[in-house]
């Protein structure tokens, strides 16, 4: 019988050695002649144990990690072919804790499927989401996102129904879906992950949208920094037209759409999505004011749905299971599932997908392990480079849209950095004013200049020059980037800022230098 072995192509697993480790089993499966193949599956989300090795068993998958291409000669000595007990033997791997606790919705197929095996996506459930909205009418099909409770997972946690809605009453020739695939936040790797591990859900997710509100042209829109996913998402976007799943006729039916992926360059200020489509036009990526809405006129000034990757991701399970399923996870207004994506100084470093209502606590301290270094922590930023810094005292928090806005955070894109007790609080509020100048646009003045301001007055309370004084310009330069940025980059910048200063108010208080010392000591 023939061995499958999984070793991922995701870039998380090729940068700690996943290619050098395939290459080697392979060579060593042609030289001992083994009736065996290699599965390149995405990542599980497990990072601190990749690259993660698995081999088919009747019993299930067994994994073996973390495996550098030194081991695999060893391990095949060994027996691994046969799942015996190996130092980098780590079990089942659907039995190993970090897995068997979450709620895989979305992820459900991530690091099992062949990513751009058709067959093997609908041997998994795929498609099913698909078939039956083309039983339904558009309007039903909104009214299921709708009733779902599904919210934008990309950062604004708007209603997608209402979104859908919107552009479905919309008049237009020509509707567009524009995927916001411009992953830029720090500690954020959803997207990526299910763009190289899954490519085919978001795209069942795009066409099932398409058909919604009667929009016959998706783009996927990525940065230059993924080209791994680029190239993974062109070649299920191939194989899929080649099935029939795009095209003319989707699955044989009326409905025409069809998908494309543009890159930009990265700018981190075109994950706003007025941005972003001035980019997708071929321009600078600036600001638009609004209204118009991109609902209204958003893409060539057409009606346009844009949605964050993991949002059209989580669209096929809600028209397969039905949106009373995929409501019942979850907390208040924030239903379903999110994939908490765990960085920094944290032990267990991966994705976790997981209904809303977990406690920062219990992410951090339980599922993440607490640091790496083994160190209390300190702060955990959630949120991206725009999150807010949560200290222990606010870890009874619940993961919840509405909890993290009570406490003045936010959830973002669900990316989670740990920092231990080492961290220098100022010097984390000087990198958000940094952040945000090189970053910004330019195109309003708040953003613009007060950000540079902001470095500045941060400095100077660095250097001790006046720091009260300081700290007071600081609170009302961050009270007017917060009101009177034109978007979430100016206006969500004061938030790590502020949360810094409040939570870790010692950390502005810099030791007297040498010289005043030594006047004082006088």
């Amino acid at each position: 019988m023939t061995v499958t072995f999984y070793v991922p192509r995701d870039s998380g697993a090729l940068a700690l050695g996943a290619e050098k480790v395939a290459r080697k089993l392979q060579a060593e499966i042609e030289t001992r002649n083994l009736d065996a193949r290699i599965v390149r599956n995405g990542s599980r989300g497990l990072y601190w144990l990749e690259p993660m090795v698995e081999v088919d068993t009747p019993n299930g998958r067994v994994a073996y990690g973390p495996v550098k291409a030194s081991d695999v000669t060893a391990l095949l000595d060994n027996g691994i072919a046969e799942s015996r007990v190996h130092p980098l033997w780590l079990g089942l791997t659907d039995q190993l804790p970090f897995l068997a606790k979450q709620t895989r919705l979305t992820f459900a197929r991530c690091g099992i499927t062949d990513p751009v095996s058709l067959e093997d996506y609908r041997a998994h459930d795929g498609m099913k989401g698909l078939e039956n909205a083309l039983k339904l009418t558009p309007a039903e099909i909104v009214a299921q996102v709708t009733e779902s409770g599904l919210r934008g997972r990309g950062g604004a946690g708007f209603p997608t129904g209402i979104k859908w809605k919107t552009v479905l009453d919309t008049k237009g020739e020509q509707k567009y879906i524009v995927c916001n695939a411009d992953e830029g936040d720090s500690g954020t790797f959803a997207d990526r992950m299910i763009m190289e591990g899954d490519p085919f859900v978001l795209i069942e997710g795009m066409a099932i949208a398409g058909i919604a509100v009667g929009a016959t042209k998706g783009y996927i829109y990525t940065r230059s920094e993924y080209p791994h996913a680029i190239a993974v998402m062109n070649e299920a976007l191939d194989v899929a037209r080649r099935a029939g799943v795009l095209g003319q006729s989707v699955l044989g039916s009326s409905y025409a759409f069809d998908i494309e992926v543009r890159v930009g360059a990265g700018a981190y200020v075109c994950g706003e999505e007025t941005a972003l489509l001035e980019s997708l036009e071929g321009r600078r990526g600036i600001v638009r004011a609004k209204p118009p809405l991109p609902a209204h006129k958003g893409l060539f000034g057409r009606p346009t749905v844009i949605n964050n990757v993991i949002s059209l991701a989580s669209v096929p399970v809600i028209l397969d299971k039905g949106a009373a399923f995929y409501k019942d996870f979850g907390m208040g207004r924030s239903r379903g599932t999110i994939p908490l994506q765990i960085a920094g100084n944290v032990k267990h470093a991966g994705l976790y997908e997981t209904a809303f209502g977990l406690t920062l606590g219990e992410i951090v301290d339980e599922i993440g392990g607490g640091t790496a270094t083994g160190r209390p922590v300190k702060a955990v930023q959630v949120g991206g480079p725009l999150g807010a810094y949560f200290p222990r005292e606010l870890f009874d928090t619940p993961f919840d849209y509405e909890a993290f806005a009570a406490r003045d955070g936010l959830i973002g894109h669900a990316g989670l950095v740990v920092f231990d007790d080492t961290v220098d609080m100022l010097k984390q509020a000087r990198f958000a004013m940094e952040f945000c100048a090189v970053e910004s646009c330019g195109k309003c003045t708040p953003c613009r200049i007060g950000s540079t301001r902001g470095v500045e007055v941060v400095d100077r309370i660095s250097a001790n020059i006046e720091p009260a004084k300081q700290i007071e310009v600081l609170t009302d330069l961050c009270n007017t980037m917060k009101f009177g940025s034109l978007c979430a980059l100016g206006g969500f910048t004061p938030y790590p800022v502020m949360s810094a200063l409040t939570h870790f108010p010692e950390d502005f208080r810099p030791a007297p230098s040498t010289h005043l010392a030594a006047n004082a000591a006088e």
